[in-house]
């Protein structure tokens, strides 16, 4: 009983934090879910307490990145960047509103679909988890040089992989001769955090202030909010047409079968597989917006779930970004060996405390985006300063960088963020091929290189 009441409050503390944090545009989900996760571990709360943290809050920053999205055509987070296109045309013709409210309702329809499948799912592949486990080093080389080829940066991705992680075993060697002990903590934060700091590093370079200085503020026109329900809970089913709903449910359905593909390539794909089939822009921007975010939270959903139970090493793009907490938190969890929520919870138990989580977001984060959309966003707007909430990840992260190395473990956390900062803004390799790189760097360096 205990421990089913800290997994009910975490859960509500996860959900009423992150239903304000996706208020706030272009907040990436792996800067801010990482650390925060990371906290909770290593504060003690049980496994089934954390993963109910985090199901709450992936499913509320999911729902309210919807609201700078849909009204202001701002990105609320990478996931989001594929709605863009069907989001503006609302605002054109004057319905932002509708948008907004049927992009939630997709959401939170695609979250519940998503939990028992993808479980269902993970649990058929768990036969597989002993192979996966013995073979890690290698397997995630080549999810390095697989993601790296679908990333921006394709080809200079791939042949920075071994460079990459020479650099991760160089400044892993320094650190564990100094502190006679290996960091992994400062290392991934120093990863999630990289693409911030490069903008906060720019800033700072008289010669390379130019390429971000903005000249002229950003205009947002607003439309009124206009409900078209009684009571506080709207009904999701209601709010979508039945062929909309069937949408939704049939891609959210598809999308928590997979695990190894980019969730923000997921969106995009099915959004525009859905809309193709649709006749009318109306009709067409509706049912891809709804189907998008239904399928935005069916990927997180599975990509957390799938490598959890069944392999317990994160082997997909949300499990090495945003989940990464989940799988490696040294001392708490750990990957090698596999000590972590895989071999700490039943699958029984992942459907139980992952529906506390998302009902608790859906009870929070659903009704209120849905009635308050247009005052929270004009409160985040006049009063909430973005570089200060980047600010105050980045302390979070200091902190618990120094908590695992000291001074140590914050400039290892500095120089891999400036790094793979660097890398990720001006050659395209992203996050999730850095992260596979740093969970595969001493396989190739021992193996490739014979070091």
């Amino acid at each position: 009983m205990e421990t089913l009441m800290i997994a009910i409050g975490l859960a509500l503390l996860g959900s009423i934090i992150f239903t304000l944090i996706g208020l706030i545009s272009g907040s990436d989900e792996t800067a801010v879910l990482v650390p925060a996760t990371l906290i909770v571990v290593l504060l003690g709360a049980p496994p089934e307490g954390v993963f109910a943290f985090f199901m709450a809050a992936v499913l509320s920053k999911h729902l309210t990145h919807a609201i700078p999205t849909a009204l202001m055509g701002v990105p609320g987070d990478t996931t989001a960047t594929p709605m863009l296109e069907h989001a503006d045309f609302m605002r054109r013709i004057g319905l932002p509103h509708i948008a907004l409210r049927k992009m939630i309702s997709g959401g939170i329809i695609g979250a519940f679909i998503a939990l028992p499948v993808a479980l269902l799912f993970a649990v058929f592949l768990s036969q597989f988890g002993e192979f996966f486990q013995e073979n890690a080093g290698i397997i995630f080389t080549l999810a390095a040089v697989l993601i790296g080829y679908f990333s921006k940066g394709r080809w200079a991705s791939i042949i920075l992989i071994v460079p990459l992680a020479l650099v991760i075993q160089g400044l892993n060697l320094v650190s564990t001769t100094i502190l006679e002990t290996s960091l992994s903590i400062s290392f991934f934060l120093g990863i999630a955090i990289g693409p911030m700091l490069t903008d906060i590093l720019l800033a700072l370079s008289r010669s390379a202030r130019p390429m971000i200085t903005r000249h002229e503020k950003n205009e947002y026109k607003l439309a009124p909010e206009k409900k078209s329900w009684s009571g506080y809970f709207p009904n999701p089913f209601k709010v979508l047409t039945k062929k909309q709903t069937s949408a939704v449910a049939g891609t959210s359905f598809l999308s928590s079968l997979t695990f190894a593909l980019s969730p923000v390539g997921m969106t995009a794909l099915m959004g525009e597989l859905v809309g193709s089939r649709v006749k009318g822009q109306y009709k067409k921007s509706t049912t891809s917006l709804s189907t998008m975010n239904g399928v935005t939270e069916s990927t997180y959903i599975a990509e957390t779930i799938i490598p959890l139970v069944a392999f317990g090493i994160p082997l997909s793009p949300v499990a090495i970004g945003p989940a990464q907490a989940l799988f490696n938190a040294p001392p708490v969890f750990t990957t090698e060996p596999v000590n972590n929520l895989h071999t700490m919870m039943e699958p029984f138990e992942f459907l139980i405390f992952g529906l506390i989580g998302i009902v608790i977001a859906a009870i929070i984060a659903y009704p209120f985006s849905m009635n308050f959309a247009r005052k929270a966003t004009v409160l985040v707007l006049k009063h909430i300063n973005q570089e200060a909430i980047i600010g105050m990840f980045i302390g979070i992260v200091a902190l618990l960088a120094f908590y695992e190395g000291g001074i140590v473990g914050i400039t290892v956390t500095f120089a891999m963020a400036m790094v793979g900062g660097i890398l990720n803004r001006f050659l395209g390799v992203g996050v999730g091929v850095q992260f596979m790189v740093f969970y595969g760097s001493s396989w190739i360096v021992g193996t490739l290189l014979g070091m």
